[in-house]
């Protein structure tokens, strides 16, 4: 059974949520408090700590680095009803598993309590109103660290022109999962459009050392870059290569040329 702790100052919906994880087969042990949630996950040692985002005045933001140290086995995702990128990269930078937004639901929590069990980063909010502050090239690299393989896989195709139905295709998945994965590395980038994903990987040059494998019989994409594997050291790498090759496309389309396929 997955031990929780949630930590809240909202009694309607802790009792709510609490409630409804029982049901679903957890076992809860709610705090209302930023110091009562870093001694209850020090003293129970759960499996995940749900922290508000705010919490009683406080940032709950704070009580990551101290949940962290009192129980390294214990993953923490903040709930928040605020979609702002910069408390993102905030959470995921204090040491936070994941960061999901309050009005998901809770398929979504569930989903990402598990999710987040398997070592893997969640970010799940509405796509930001505020626009991106420029990032540096240390930001930028360390925001495409929580990106998983296949969001890398999905952000070199869309730097090299695909649309939704080409990396679908290049793949072997459905549309519709490409799309989630496409959301999910737009919003871990903080940006807010595809166009601007591959752009900011062209000019933080964050895929220059990618080595991807695709599901494919050796011709295409995945056949050249297992050719290019086999040439002298001195070449290139095939990544650098391929940002060299796209990055006039990405001029194009930041003028409007591909844009409509993006």
């Amino acid at each position: 059974m997955t031990g929780l702790v949630i930590g809240d100052d909202h009694s309607v919906f802790l009792d709510a949520m609490s409630a409804v994880l029982v049901q679903r087969g957890y076992d809860v042990t709610v705090a209302h408090s930023v110091p009562d949630t870093i001694e209850t996950v020090r003293r129970i040692q759960p499996d995940v700590c749900l922290i508000d985002r705010h919490f009683a005045g406080d940032n709950g933001i704070t009580a990551i680095s101290p949940m962290l140290a009192a129980s390294a086995r214990t993953k923490v995702l903040v709930l928040s009803a605020d979609p702002d990128t910069e408390g993102i990269r905030q959470a995921l930078h204090a040491g936070a598993s994941g960061y999901l937004h309050k009005t998901r639901g809770v398929s979504a929590l569930t989903r990402a309590i598990d999710r987040v069990q398997r070592g893997e980063v969640v970010v799940d909010v509405p796509k930001p109103v505020l626009a991106r502050p420029p990032a540096r090239q240390d930001d930028a690299h360390r925001l495409a660290g929580f990106l998983t393989a296949r969001e890398r896989e999905c952000l070199l195709l869309l730097v090299e022109g695909l649309d939704t139905a080409g990396i679908a295709t290049k793949l072997g998945v459905s549309a519709a999962t490409v799309r989630t994965h496409v959301q999910s590395l737009m919003t871990k980038l903080g940006v807010h459009s595809r166009l601007e994903a591959a752009s900011y990987a062209v000019r933080y040059r964050l895929l220059e050392d990618e080595v991807l494998r695709f599901p494919s019989t050796g011709t295409g994409l995945a056949g050249r870059r297992r050719r290019r594997t086999a040439r002298p050291a001195a070449a290139r790498p095939a990544a650098a290569r391929t940002l060299s090759r796209t990055q006039p496309a990405i001029r194009r389309a930041a003028s409007g040329g591909v844009a409509a396929k993006l």
